[in-house]
């Protein structure tokens, strides 16, 4: 028998859990503090509630935009109407109108091209999104955005205007056909056509996209094309390359010495001294320009050759130059001049025959020694330029010798004989100076008031004096009283106050023939 049972007086047995008393039922209870917080969140979730529909209420019932209204971009929502319209009005003054331009955009501010917003319209569509069914439910799902058109319109010409102030900022204009000079080929560079804003076509497309525009879409610009006046010079590259091909000769022309010294600069050398200019459109014509630079640089190397005796007149030289390379010359010619000089006295020497010696009238070497008479060997004496004796431009292709010795003279052109004449030179008392002279007057009856004679055909071609009026020349036999012909029979020797004698017949066809600046040489 297990410990737990036991038998009765009566001897039964019993089990002792079956006899243990059975407790009294109770009801259970809850904790306390479980119960409480439950109801608060209760209260809490029903006062919550009913301040949002009271606030909802609130708002929607007042003239104030529904919550998550948006017009361009400008939070309305809450807004009374009066606030909403000048919100959208300050905006609006901000909108910009993209342009593209390419790649480039272009914003524009939206009222310089002539966009209007009505603002209270717009504002009156903004207060009419949403409705009182429908608050409740919006806040509840929480919220959401509207976004309100605006309401826009075009004002009347401002945006041609406005398109038409912005043409020049994006025109591009065409770029011309050119020439160029590259080793010593002329050659054509390539047109391209230019653009221009157009615009109608451009206005179009902002009023006809009016909605896309103010919401941000971009606006290509409208184009037209710009043609080049001169599309092609391919015909006067090949103009300019003819003469190109041909070569350039400067002649610089010494008159003292009659020398002629002949430099031909490379064509790749002179082809960069040009400037081509094309001038015109319809046909566009070939202007030969000159960069005087870059012949001033080359005309100057060659004048160190020349040193020290002679020089260049450069600027002469250069003007020279460009204008027969300007006028498609081939050929150019222009003068040298020699420099001032000195002479050391030799013994026996005089201010007479040191001047025959040089060139000039004894009484121009007085002038340029003032103060020397009596003359010592070793002094120094300044013998000017003998191109003083020649005042006016060159004729370079005319030329007359006179041989003092020979009493003979020689008339060229071109290097070629016109006439060769026997003539009278002056007395060894009043000489014909040698040197190196030009035709500067003409007069058909000059009158030599020291000696009383009438000169007919008179060509005066140096002052034996510096400072005189009067010149020597040539002419015919001379006549005093209108009567008497002097010297007919003494032609072939010395019988003049220093002029050159002809026959009345010569010095007339001289006379037609030797215009001012021809070269005339005497020689001893």
């Amino acid at each position: 028998m297990s410990p737990q049972a036991a038998r009765s007086s009566s001897g039964r047995v019993h089990d002792r859990r079956m006899l243990a008393p059975v407790a009294r039922w109770r009801p259970a209870r809850a904790p306390l503090r479980s119960d409480r917080v439950a109801v608060a969140l209760l209260l809490v979730l029903a006062l919550s509630l009913s301040a949002l529909v009271v606030a909802s209420f609130w708002l929607y019932s007042s003239t104030r935009v529904h919550p998550g209204v948006d017009v361009l971009g400008v939070a309305l929502g809450g807004r009374t109407g009066q606030g909403a319209v000048a919100a959208l009005e300050a905006a609006w003054q901000e909108q910009r109108v993209v342009l593209l331009d390419g790649d480039r955009e272009r914003p524009v501010r939206a009222t310089e091209l002539g966009l209007m917003l009505d603002a209270e319209r717009t504002v009156d569509a903004a207060l009419r999104v949403g409705h009182p069914g429908t608050h409740f439910l919006a806040l509840i799902r929480g919220p959401t955005t509207v976004q309100v058109p605006p309401l826009v319109s075009l004002g009347g010409s401002q945006l041609r205007q406005s398109l038409e102030a912005l043409a020049p900022t994006v025109f591009v204009p065409a770029v011309e056909a050119t020439l160029r000079v590259s080793n010593g080929r002329a050659e054509a560079t390539p047109s391209l056509p230019g653009r221009a804003l157009d615009v109608p076509a451009t206005a179009d497309r902002i009023a006809s996209n009016l909605p896309l525009v103010v919401d941000g879409a971009q606006v290509p610009i409208a184009f037209l094309e710009v043609p080049p006046a001169v599309p092609d010079l391919a015909a006067l590259a090949d103009e300019a390359n003819a003469r190109l091909s041909s070569p350039l000769v400067i002649r610089a022309y010494d008159p003292i010495r009659d020398e002629l010294l002949r430099w031909a600069p490379p064509a790749d050398a002179w082809a960069e001294w040009l400037v081509l200019e094309v001038r015109g459109a319809s046909p566009p014509q070939l202007v030969w320009g000159v960069d005087v630079e870059r012949v001033r640089s080359y005309l100057e190397t060659q004048a160190q050759t020349l040193m020290p005796q002679r020089h260049i007149d450069i600027e002469a030289a250069v003007d020279a130059v460009a204008a027969a390379m300007q006028l498609q010359q081939a050929q150019v010619e222009f003068r040298l001049y020699h420099h001032p000089s000195q002479h050391v006295v030799q013994a026996g020497e005089t201010l007479v025959s040191i001047a025959a010696d040089h060139g000039f009238p004894y009484p121009w070497l007085q002038q340029a020694n003032p103060g020397v008479d009596a003359l010592q060997p070793g002094q120094v004496i300044q013998i000017p330029s003998p191109d003083v004796l020649l005042p006016l431009p060159v004729v370079a292709q005319k030329r007359m010798v006179i041989s003092l010795s020979q009493q003979r003279m020689w008339a060229y052109e071109w290097g070629e004989l016109v006439w060769g004449w026997t003539v009278s030179t002056g007395i060894a008392s009043s000489p014909t100076s040698p040197g190196v002279y030009q035709v500067q007057s003409h007069d058909p009856n000059a009158y030599a008031s020291s000696w009383d004679l009438w000169m007919p055909h008179f060509i005066g071609i140096y002052r034996p004096v510096p400072s005189s009026s009067f010149m020597n020349g040539f002419h015919g036999f001379p006549t005093r009283d209108g009567v008497n012909l002097l010297w007919t029979g003494s032609l072939g020797q010395p019988v003049t106050y220093g002029c050159i004698l002809l026959s009345n017949e010569n010095a007339a066809a001289l006379y037609e023939w030797a215009e001012p600046g021809v070269l005339v040489e005497i020689q001893r």
